[in-house]
């Protein structure tokens, strides 16, 4: 990838369940008001970035953010970018889940129906191999599982090390280059 090329890694604001905690996937949820508050607070930190390219998740959530943002006239939909299909786990929160499945968390599974861990990273290295000739500010509007993991993938390190990558709503985080290594360049930004 060349050193010139800058990801812009930006979570969707709020929504019901990513306030109870209740796993999203594919359950196609609007911002809460609240969300909707921390999309226009993306855009007064996002006021005065130019990106090359825009692309954002189908999922409303995602592309509300995108578009009080400023961005989504210029964004390309791209459904590659949709959060972990969770499957049996959608709705449920990690609580409810380790009723069923003990010591259960999504990093580790089981995800019955659902996406794997090693699917999604497949997916993100797709994304990744896309960008890889690209230089410039590319922006990425998405979901936060999907966003930790497709940092993971940048980064060379196994997706289930995206655990330790916290990712609030409506953050901004940013990947790049430092002395020819991917890196993080900046991370959960509100």
């Amino acid at each position: 990838m060349p050193n010139s090329l800058e990801l812009w890694l930006i979570r969707h604001g709020e929504t019901a369940w990513s306030l109870s905690g209740q796993h999203s996937g594919r359950h196609d949820l609007p911002l809460t008001p609240h969300g909707e508050d921390e999309a226009r607070q993306t855009a007064h930190a996002l006021r005065g970035v130019a990106f090359d390219l825009v692309f954002c998740s189908t999922l409303q959530r995602a592309r509300r953010t995108c578009e009080i943002a400023g961005f989504l006239d210029q964004a390309t939909l791209d459904p590659s970018l949709q959060e972990w299909d969770y499957g049996d786990c959608t709705g449920y929160t990690r609580a409810q889940l380790a009723e069923r499945f003990p010591n259960w968390s999504i990093w580790d599974g089981p995800v019955p129906n659902g996406e794997s861990i090693e699917a999604v990273a497949a997916r993100a290295r797709e994304v990744i191999a896309r960008l890889r000739a690209r230089s410039g500010r590319i922006a990425l509007f998405a979901h936060g599982h999907f966003l930790r993991i497709f940092a993971t993938q940048f980064l060379g390190i196994p997706p289930q090390h995206g655990r330790h990558l916290a990712l609030h709503t409506a953050s901004v985080s940013i990947l790049g280059f430092d002395d020819g290594y991917p890196a993080i360049q900046a991370w959960n930004r509100k």
